[in-house]
This record gives structure tokens, sequence and C-alpha cells, in this order.
């Protein structure tokens, strides 16, 4: 079986172990009362099932005793006992909260099974940043940070409906595509295996009567696929480039500009939590999503829908810069961008008291506007009253 038949069955196979089994998570959820209940922080209004992420486990575990035949150095047994470990800590914070220390010591487990895989390894930069040559401890803390931060990142944008699978969307479309140009065909067909899944999960996730929740058990697998694909897509070397439409020495520009939305997300609201004097790892509302919600008074569809736009024209931008531009001229192009957007976002009080005494008070107002219109209404409905009265007197 050839890769694009292997590729298309993988696809459907996937799609429909998702499609099918959610309406099951669901009944059960439901059934146990397991629901995500709101809060004043949250943004859907009704309890609603969460622990879609359960699906995404299995379906990535069966397919990857498919896909297992086209890996290099047995990448699938390596990667197994690292979403099983990040499985049950999700599953286990969607239903009793667990601390963040704990979650990211799981998470440091998890992710030390992927380094111990030669085929990871990262031996050089290729001239980013006139950086050639990477020692080999060197890399392992580079690449455990970088995975780490990429799964909470992920993680952390998962707060409106939708945003989490359109991004994971674009990411996976990326990937596939990378990794069938460099002839990583198994790293493509996980690619096509979470995309399928996302793209289930979706309709799902989107819908009024059927909603349901990837939860952390689903954010920490996605965002922990993710950072192997980025890993893997560094790891590569000069002659997989070929076929490459940018130069090999901007491959961690293309890297970041895959993954902007989350990173630049995590980097902005750490700041902010920060700066008033907070945990960055402290629950409010001054994500990025929260903000076109809150502040520009966007759905949650329109607002999943421009992130995940943006998302896509920011690395297709970079894609150009990057078969041309040098890396130095590359880092300036994204810090002006990082400059701007955080311009963009920072100009508001991002305050969580702020924040809420502002669409408490926009509630009032609203309120007040509807008790008005109500009161008018009801006097000019007493005046004709009246005036129909003094009609039938005469």
């Amino acid at each position: 079986m050839n890769f694009f038949e292997t590729a298309v069955l993988i696809f459907i196979g996937s799609f429909l172990l998702v499609y099918l089994t959610i309406p099951k998570v669901i009944k059960v959820v439901e059934y146990k009362r397991l629901m995500d209940d709101p809060n004043q922080r949250s943004s859907h209004k009704n309890r609603t099932p969460t622990l879609g992420g359960v699906s995404f486990f299995f379906t990535l575990v069966f397919a990857l005793f498919f896909i297992e035949s086209w890996a290099v150095t047995q990448e699938a047994i390596y990667i197994i006992p690292g979403l099983t470990i990040l499985f049950i800590v999700g599953l286990k914070d969607d239903l009793v909260v667990i601390s963040p220390g704990a979650k990211l010591l799981a998470q440091a487990f998890a992710v030390a099974f992927i380094l111990a895989n030669p085929s990871f390894t990262i031996t050089s930069l290729n001239g980013f940043l006139n950086v050639n040559e990477i020692p080999y401890y060197l890399y392992l803390g580079i690449a455990g940070f970088m995975m780490l931060t990429i799964i909470n990142s992920y993680n952390l944008i998962d707060g409106i409906d939708g945003l989490a699978s359109i991004v994971g969307i674009v990411i996976m479309v990326l990937y596939t595509t990378i990794f069938y140009l460099t002839g990583e065909y198994f790293f493509a067909l996980l690619s096509i295996t979470l995309n399928a899944s996302l793209m289930a999960f979706l309709g799902f996730n989107l819908s009024s009567d059927k909603k349901i929740f990837m939860g952390d058990t689903g954010s920490l697998i996605v965002g922990f696929i993710i950072s192997i694909l980025t890993l893997k897509f560094l790891a590569l070397g000069p002659e997989s480039y070929t076929e490459m439409p940018f130069l090999l020495e901007n491959a961690p520009l293309i890297a970041i500009s895959i993954l902007i939305v989350p990173l630049f997300d995590t980097a902005r609201v750490f700041t902010i939590r920060i700066a008033n004097k907070k945990g960055p790892f402290s629950p409010d509302r001054n994500h990025t999503h929260h903000v076109l919600i809150d502040y520009w008074g966007l759905s949650h569809k329109q607002a999943s829908f421009i992130i995940g736009c943006f998302n896509l024209l920011f690395v297709m931008l970079f894609i150009v810069l990057g078969s041309k531009a040098k890396n130095l001229g590359m880092v300036i192009m994204l810090v002006s961008v990082v400059i701007f957007l955080g311009y963009i976002f920072f100009k508001y009080n991002y305050s969580f008291t702020t924040l809420k005494q502002k669409i408490m008070l926009k509630r009032k107002v609203e309120s007040l506007k509807a008790k008005g219109s109500s009161n008018k209404n009801k006097t000019k409905k007493n005046i004709s009253i009246v005036r129909d009265q003094n009609e039938s007197k005469q």
C-alpha cells in the first residue's frame, strides 16, 4: 500500500472513530454528571460535557499501530508512553483539578520519552544566527523547554468554542505538507491522524445541542503531538530541505510562525499576570480570544475563525520571506510584528478586576436600556388605552 492510499484510509478511519465515539463520551459524561460548570471567567453559560480528548487518545493509539511500519527508528514506541501519561494527567485534571506543578512534572516525564529517541536529536541550527553545532546536553535543555512551552501554550488557548481545534487544524495542515515534502511519511501520517480527529471534534465543539469540550485531556495530547512534530521539523538534516520553499537556516523562524498564536498569547498573558503581581498560571480572562469577545463583541465562531486565518496568513508570509531573506531580516520582521500586536492588545487595561467591572457595567447599561424600552412601550400602551376609553365615552 502506497503513501496516498494509507493517508486516505488513516484520515477516514480517524475521522469516523472520533465522530462515532464522541456521542458515546457525551452520554457517559452526562450520565455521570461530569460536566464543566461555568464560573465567572467562563465563556459558556450552561453546563457542558468535557473529556472530548478521550477520543483523541484512542484514535492516536490505534493509528500509531497501523502507521508504525512507516517509522524509521520506532518513533511510535516512544510516543505512546508519553501520550498515556498526558492522557491520565489530563483526565484527572478534568475530573479533579491538580496543581500546575504536578501537571508540569508529568509533562516532563512524557517529554523525556521523546528526547530519548535519536530521531529527534537536533545537532545543528544550520547557520541560524550563525549557530551550527549544538552540544547534546544543550539540545536536551532547549528541546525539553521548547516542548513544555508548546504543550502549555496550546493548553492555554483552549478557552472558547472552536479555537483550539481550528488552530490545531491549521498547524496540522502545515506539518502534513512539510513532512510529505521532506519524505518523513510517518510524521505526515501522524499529522493527518490528528487533523482528522480535530475536524471530527470541531463539529461537536461548535454544536448547540451536542456540544462538548476537549478538556485538558484533549489539549495536552494535541499540544504534545504538536511539540513532537515541531521538534522533528527542527531535527531534519540539510538533505531533507531540497523540496522546501524556504532557506534551511530559516527553519526555526518558520516553526515559530507556525506556532505564533499559542506562543504569542502565552507570552502576552504571562506578562500581564506578572505585571498585575499574580502567578503566571493564575486563571483570568486576559487571553487574546477573550479580548476579541469581551472588548470587540465578536462571537466564539468569529473570534476562532479570525485567529485561525491570522495564523495561516502569518505562516504564508514567513514562508515567502524565508525563501529569500536571511534570518537576521526575518528576526527583525518577527519582532516588529510581535511588538505591533503587543501594542494593539496591551493598550487596554487587562486587570481582571477592571475587566469584570467593565463587563458588569456593560450588562447593567443593556439591562437599563431594555427596562427603559419596556417602560416606554407600557406608557404608550396606557396612553392608547386612555385615548380609546375617552373616545368610547364620547
